[in-house]
């Protein structure tokens, strides 16, 4: 549908069709509260996903880099065990590939070790610290000093995924609405008031605030919501490098991890094609998407320290995301923030902010949690 047409009051809105909008809105259309009821997602663009749910790594993350007892730790780990079993369940393109963390000096080591005890306080008990010997029988031309294999990493068909999130909200009777972006929210006891860029306004007992990189724009428009529960957007955008010709690797390859990201990692698709990224590149706006070739010199001396036998010429600037950051370039990564009236004092309202990676893994923890806290 491209336009809400005279709707006047529904049941719950979703604001962001993107992969954890979709989620949020499937999980509250099959929860006992809302069935039977009227259920809205609204998407500022003309099609689903088309922000930083289509601009990733499209990996299933196992849980391992977080900080513990954090919410990204919690639902990556809830998220990636429920999208295994949703994939399987639906036919949604898939495969648990596994990926190889690597050290590429003896001063990076000790990190692998750190990873590995990090990752069993989140409760993923799978990693295993291979030598360099071994991680060569899995991956011929990795360099490395040492590894840790991740079995339960993989990467999933993100479109696919949103297309059978979309699929299983319609079916149960809810409406995505398209070309719909939100102006203003006004709250009130007894219903949240919605103003459209067009002026429509549509009354709801309850809306989510899943607009992605838009979210804290929507949460400062909100009339009634205190703005010390508005965070201030950042935009750290990644950049992305294809590798023309086949790929050696069968694995995800990642070296340590680095200042605000996970370095520059090699990643495949479900047709082995190999993409180096992201990087780390903070910019002012949210619409800085252009992949400026001259970044690959820098990704050649990264991807060489693994890789070694990297040829000149081979990386093809690709495409750019931007991750919807709520913590400064100097500032330690924010955890996700998922906001409701407990937070807040507002009935019906939920805001989340800061879902970057690994959101995509965590979307259907994600909504599980929106559909309890509602």
């Amino acid at each position: 549908m491209d336009s809400v047409e005279s709707v006047d009051c529904v049941d719950a809105v979703v604001v962001g069709a993107g992969v954890v909008g979709l989620a949020v809105a499937r999980a509250l259309a099959l929860s006992p509260k809302f069935a039977g009821k009227e259920l809205l997602v609204l998407e500022a663009t003309n099609a689903i996903g088309t922000g930083t749910s289509s601009r990733n790594s499209e990996v299933i993350h196992a849980g391992i880099y977080y900080p513990a007892g954090s919410l990204k730790a919690q639902l990556c780990v809830q998220g990636k065990s429920m999208l295994y079993d949703y994939c399987a369940e639906r036919g949604i393109g898939h495969q648990r590939c596994g990926k190889l963390i690597v050290a590429t000096s003896e001063a990076q080591v000790a990190q692998l070790q750190g990873i590995i005890a990090k990752a069993a306080a989140n409760g993923v008990h799978d990693l295993v610290l291979l030598t360099r010997e071994e991680a060569r029988m899995m991956e011929p031309q990795l360099e490395c000093v040492a590894a840790v294999h991740s079995p339960s990493t993989g990467i999933i068909d993100s479109h696919e995924l949103m297309l059978s999130l979309q699929g299983d909200f319609e079916n149960a009777g809810g409406l995505t609405v398209l070309n719909s972006p939100v102006a203003s929210v006004f709250t009130a006891s007894d219903a949240i008031k919605i103003v459209m860029q067009d002026g429509t306004e549509i009354y709801t007992k309850t809306l989510v605030n899943a607009a992605g990189l838009s979210a804290p724009l929507i949460a400062q428009n909100t009339q009634g919501l205190d703005a010390k529960f508005v965070p201030k957007a950042y935009y750290a955008k990644g950049n992305y490098f294809t590798l023309s010709g086949k790929s050696p690797f069968s694995h995800l390859i990642y070296p340590v991890p680095e200042t605000a990201g996970l370095g520059v990692h090699l990643t495949l698709d479900l047709g082995s094609q190999a993409k180096f990224g992201p990087d780390v590149q903070w910019v002012e706006t949210a619409d800085d998407l252009v992949v400026n070739p001259a970044r690959g010199d820098a990704f050649y001396a990264e991807v060489r320290k693994y890789w070694p036998q990297l040829q000149d010429g081979s990386l093809i600037a690709g495409y750019a995301g931007i991750r919807p950051k709520i913590s400064a370039p100097t500032e330690a990564a924010a955890d996700f923030v998922i906001q409701g009236p407990n937070d807040h004092g507002i009935a019906g309202l939920v805001n989340l902010f800061g879902i970057e990676s690994p959101g995509l893994t965590s979307s259907m923890a994600i909504a599980q949690r929106v559909a309890e806290i509602l």
